[in-house]
């Protein structure tokens, strides 16, 4: 696999890095700053559609979940191709291919770059403010059998262009014990649900597969290859609410006022977090900071592509049923569809402009689409998994038809070109795999299990994926200590 390039070489901005760990607690709250506009999410977006000129009766109405329900979803794949031709992600727009790795860093990348930020993602500031990162807690425990070092992690956001918000960034770290240098960590966005289990004492169980609600990955089956485990919670430095985007670093950014329609959205905030978590690791000695993966599911599953499309120091990842704004071809019109993004529930994801999309504009109209965002993490190798694709959206047991299991195979098997330039490898197949079928040959990897909407049973294949590109210094050891 070709190497990664420099910063430099990629023309991306990764903002300022956190400083060495500090016990000194944060200063109280400045005065004299005026209190943050407060807008619920209907009238924020109602906001932004007067911007952009639009109404909200030229907004296509939003197909419902349930294959059964009136304007239901599409759920038919001969009805799914309506916009058969995809852009062709190694096309200059001058017309002219593609056909170096230089050309590809230097002219094509920027380029795909510049349209998800104009178009969906939005323009995320150019000078972010400093995280001072400061250890909480700092205690060993036993997880199950396996001795590891627990850091109760907090960044702290300088907030001193607008005191009247205070932004912190909430991390867990895990790293075992018994071994004989820096380790690999998989660093997990969480759910609320699944921060909390992270805060639970004693360690929980994990679910079985197919649980409802059950969204989170097990951190100890990483730890028992030597690994440590992150778990960051992106809720606690943006809201996942339309009503809070003039609150956490969005809020804090346009020092409490609403945002503009080129703004950032929420999937680019947290992933201004993570890159944020990873400052800090770079900065601990118990951590490889050269192998650190990334890990989410749902709209985290989204917010993972983000995050390697704009910071190449995460050195792998796991996007699970990432489904529309993921890594769905925003083209295959089966499940979740923009107009669904674009409602007042979803839309604080992306950019104001995005909600064209969900107008007068289509899927048809977009300048890019999902696998060129797949691209943007080449050549670092990329899990993607889904569940069972039954057609009953996933509110029905066993269900992720509403991620599109099979838009989201059709987007990574169309990265793959990308990934070729670059001296890596795509999908083994172009032909969609039965469920349960691994397809993990090359630098891109897919599975889709039989489960619905959860990453839990792909977990494991991804973990036999990762182990060909990250490396525990003496990962028996931790196995030993486990008394198995």
């Amino acid at each position: 696999m070709a190497a990664p390039l420099g910063l430099a070489a990629l023309g991306l901005t990764l903002g300022v890095a956190a400083q060495a760990p500090s016990t000194v607690k944060q200063p109280a709250e400045k005065p004299n700053a005026a209190a943050p506009v407060k807008l619920t999410a209907e009238q924020d977006r109602e906001r932004l559609l007067k911007l952009l000129g639009l109404r909200d009766e030229q907004m296509r109405r939003a197909p419902a979940t349930d294959a059964g329900a009136p304007h239901a979803a599409n759920y038919d794949e001969a009805k799914a191709h309506v916009y058969p031709n995809l852009p062709d992600a190694l096309v200059l727009k001058s017309g002219e291919r593609v056909t170096t790795p230089a050309q590809w860093w230097g002219q094509r990348r920027p380029e795909i770059v510049a349209d998800y930020e104009r178009e969906i993602l939005g323009r995320a500031p150019e000078h972010p403010p400093a995280v001072r990162w400061e250890v909480e807690s700092e205690r060993p425990e036993n997880w199950r059998g396996i001795d590891v070092m627990t850091k109760r992690l907090v960044g702290h956001v300088d907030n001193a262009s607008y005191a009247a918000l205070q932004v912190n960034i909430d991390m867990i770290l895990y790293t075992p014990v018994h071994v004989d240098g820096p380790v690999p960590v998989l660093m997990e966005m969480a759910f609320q649900k699944d921060w909390e289990r992270a805060l639970a004492r004693p360690f929980e169980a994990p679910a079985a597969p197919g649980t409802p609600g059950h969204w989170g990955v097990d951190g100890h089956d990483a730890l028992a290859r030597g690994w440590g485990f992150a778990v960051l919670n992106p809720l606690s430095f943006q809201a996942d609410d339309g009503g809070g985007l003039t609150q956490g670093i969005i809020g804090l950014m346009n020092k409490g006022q609403p945002r503009g329609v080129n703004d950032w959205g929420a999937l680019r905030a947290w992933a201004w977090g993570a890159s944020r978590a990873l400052d800090y690791l770079e900065s601990d000695t118990a951590v490889n900071p050269k192998e650190v993966g990334l890990v989410g599911h749902s709209r985290f599953g989204k917010a993972v592509l983000v995050t390697m499309a704009f910071d190449p120091r995460f050195a792998i990842a796991y996007s699970s049923s990432s489904g529309e704004g993921g890594a769905k071809l925003y083209r295959h019109i089966y499940g979740e569809q923009m107009a669904n993004l674009a409602s007042a529930s979803l839309y604080h994801w992306f950019c104001g402009n995005f909600l064209r999309y969900g107008g007068p504009l289509n899927a048809g109209d977009l300048p890019v689409d999902n696998h060129e965002l797949i691209a943007l993490s080449a050549p670092r190798p990329v899990f993607i998994g889904g569940g069972s694709n039954n057609g009953d959206g996933y509110a029905q047991a066993g269900g992720d038809a509403w991620a599109d299991p099979r838009g989201m195979f059709l987007a990574e098997v169309a990265a793959g070109p990308v990934y070729r330039l670059l001296g890596a490898k795509g999908l083994a197949t172009a032909e969609f795999p039965t469920v349960g079928t691994t397809v993990a040959a090359g630098d891109l990897a897919w599975r889709q299990h039989p489960y619905g909407h959860t990453p839990a049973p792909n977990w494991p294949a991804f973990l036999d994926f990762a182990g060909k590109y990250l490396h525990a210094p003496a990962g028996e050891k931790v196995l030993a200590g486990m008394g198995r």
